[in-house]
């Protein structure tokens, strides 16, 4: 069983290039698509884990791409993927 290299929840496989959940996973493609911006109300360096991950959008984010997930996996068209 494999953890979430963003919040240590149960892993459901590879994702836009790591290992992670379904959650993280759909918060990063939301992310990217919408363009969002977010900010953080602390020092930039919240607590990731399963159950504080919704705390900070701004810090869950920057996990997410300190950790390698990649933006140009993520589609324009909206269209499901696949591995190249």
């Amino acid at each position: 069983q494999r953890t979430c290299l963003i919040c240590g929840d149960r892993a459901t496989g590879l994702h836009y290039g790591i290992i992670s959940c379904e959650g993280c996973k759909g918060f990063f493609k939301r992310s990217i698509s919408n363009k969002r911006v977010y900010r953080c109300s602390r020092d930039k360096n919240c607590v990731m884990s399963r159950k504080q991950r919704n705390r900070c959008q701004y810090c869950r984010l920057l996990k997410c791409l300190q950790m390698g997930m990649n933006r140009k996996a993520i589609r324009e068209d909206g269209m499901p993927g696949g591995r190249n």
